[in-house]
């Protein structure tokens, strides 16, 4: 959320809400497949140290198949595999990604087959990869189980339950035990047995289960449930009349907005969020907010500075349950230097106008990591193809892999996965579906994301690399420009890395594009690079999500009078080298 007139188009789309998005014929990439001959998965989206892993391999093993483990670009084991099910001991180092591969030799070349990424870590607020939930109908465990694998294998360790509460000030309805069904404030149905049902599915993999409320909403209703006139926020100095978003049929009540800095609103929501956590077993709350309202003003006519209060609202959640996840939205970072610093467990960024390019995802990630001085890490809420999903359709691939492509370099994770892929702000809008070929392509990013983690999301310092070639291929240097392949160099310990990101075919600069018109890159293969450096060099190599299933590969160099030469295999939307020092 974050404005009135954005709020009432968005609840006038609920309307479209049911619709589903096109299934019918779809034009693919080609060579990219629709679909892979082996699907390798893990049983949990992320472990603990010391915890077992268990892999399950869909599809005939071949003859001399193996499966080597790796970390980074070091392999900790390489042994044959037997059969479709088995289980892997990882080192127990704390927060550490990995990537099984499974592949097979002939000639001295290596073919893979299949991948999965694997991340040990002992808390997921280090990795945040967050999905969400939307519908909450009847039911069953297989139902629920399906969304849940899906994320599973995508390694979603944290989960949005989008919009299951009966009213904001209220989560659940009555005093007692909780009824087994309520309706939300649209007046779609929940069903208790299917929120707990997910809850418990995602707990069984190794996911958080975050409950969704704004932090300062009330419905007309409230002051029967005990919410205090005093408590509101008002666009008069005279608290005649209280702010509120106007909300349109068939949504039953407005929402009035209060002070989040208030300590009685305050007090009250931790005695609402108690029961919650009493009647169903959540990890913590993720908080909303509308963005900059203007001019407002408190009961006693003083000047409301909203921005500066959602830190104190983090802060009293937090003393109230601090075994409990406090997660808040920033809208276009508004209030984000007080949440950065309110015991948040990462920083929540939905992005909006005026941030619609490229660089302005990495901007916001930046920022963000300069906010909590490098302690947290990001989730951007971005909504691609934002005005194609008005209506059904489909996304458009290639818009959302470059999204993302830029913020995973840039150690950024995305909220876009749930029972459907997220194309709006109202997150039940499933009107756009995926594509085969982005369905499979999306598999390996999210791999990628997991396997290198440490190089993606664990520290560093971004660099400007002087990277040339002897190619005709445009190199530059971020921030990106249309038509030229973008070079993003980030240091960690004896490491150079060198993220490649392709905009040499791109039709459009905004990440959103709104109209899916982005295009497929074309990818170019055997690229010369030249790196400016006099450090000696130990090794040299690179990964893809695009190919080899993110894989790593060595490559060959030689370094010569301060200049180090190797050859880029591919380029297609990203590619990532490593150069490590002796």
């Amino acid at each position: 959320m974050s404005d009135v007139i954005r709020l009432l188009a968005l609840l006038q789309m609920s309307l479209l809400a049911g619709s589903c998005g096109n299934s019918g014929p779809v034009a693919l990439r080609e060579g990219r497949p629709t679909s892979e001959a082996f699907a390798l998965s893990t049983d949990k989206a992320a472990y603990a140290p010391g915890e077992p892993v268990s892999f399950t391999l869909e599809g005939s093993i071949p003859d001399g198949a193996r499966v080597r483990y790796e970390h980074l670009d070091s392999v900790l084991a390489d042994v044959p595999l037997s059969g479709p099910t088995w289980n892997w001991q990882p080192p127990s180092t704390d927060f550490r990604g990995y990537m099984a591969e499974l592949y097979t030799s002939a000639e001295g070349e290596d073919s893979t087959l299949a991948t999965v990424g694997v991340d040990v870590s002992s808390s997921w607020t280090r990795f945040p990869r967050y999905g969400f939930l939307s519908r909450y109908p009847a039911m069953t465990a297989e139902q629920i189980d399906a969304v849940i694998d899906n994320l599973n294998r995508h390694h979603i360790n944290g989960l949005q339950f989008y919009d299951w509460h009966h009213a904001h000030h209220k989560m659940i309805p009555g005093t007692g035990a909780p009824p087994a069904t309520w309706t939300e404030i649209s007046g779609t149905e929940v069903h208790l047995a299917t929120v707990s049902g997910y809850i418990e599915a995602a707990h069984a993999r190794n996911m958080r289960a975050m409950f969704y409320n704004l932090v300062y909403g009330a419905l007309e209703n409230a002051a029967a449930d005990g919410v205090q006139e005093e408590w509101y926020s008002f666009t008069d100095q005279h608290h005649e009349n209280r702010d509120k978003l106007s909300l349109p049929p068939p949504f039953v009540s407005d929402i009035y907005l209060l002070d989040p800095g208030n300590p009685g609103w305050q007090s009250y929501m931790q005695k609402d969020a108690e029961r919650v956590y009493d009647l169903l077993d959540f990890d913590g709350f993720h908080m909303d907010q509308v963005g900059e309202r203007g001019v407002r003003y408190t009961y006693d006519g003083s000047s409301l500075d909203l921005a500066s209060r959602f830190g104190g609202f983090i802060t009293a959640m937090h003393d109230a349950r601090p075994d409990k996840f406090a997660v808040m939205n920033a809208v276009n970072q508004y209030g984000q230097p007080g949440i950065a610093q309110a015991p948040s467990a990462f920083l929540y960024s939905e992005v909006w106008q005026p941030n619609e390019g490229y660089a302005d995802l990495a901007k916001v990630i930046r920022e963000n990591e300069a906010l909590a001085n490098g302690t947290k890490n990001s989730v951007l809420t971005a909504y691609v193809n934002y005005g194609l999903a008005d209506r059904p359709g489909m996304f458009n691939t290639p818009s959302v892999l470059l999204a993302d492509a830029v913020i995973f370099a840039f150690g950024g994770a995305h909220l876009e996965l749930g029972e459907h892929m997220l194309g709006k702000e109202y997150f039940p809008n499933d009107n756009l579906a995926m594509k085969a070929d982005l369905r499979d392509a999306l598999v390996p990013y999210y791999d990628f994301l997991v396997a290198y983690e440490n190089l993606l999301r664990d520290g560093g310092t971004f660099d400007t690399p002087q990277l040339t070639t002897s190619s005709t291929l445009p190199l530059g240097a971020w921030p990106p420009q249309q038509g030229r392949i973008a070079v993003v160099g980030k240091s960690i310990e004896n490491r150079q890395i060198l993220h490649l990101l392709n905009f040499t075919d791109a039709t459009t600069m905004s990440w959103r594009d709104n109209s899916g018109t982005q295009a497929y890159p074309q990818e170019r293969t055997g690229i010369p690079l030249r790196l400016a450096t006099d450090r000696e060099v130990a090794r040299v190599w690179y990964a893809t999500p695009d190919r080899d299933l993110g894989a790593s590969r060595q490559l060959e160099f030689t370094q010569t009078d301060g200049e180090l030469s190797f050859t880029l295999p591919s380029l297609e939307y990203w590619s990532m080298v490593v150069v490590e020092y002796r």
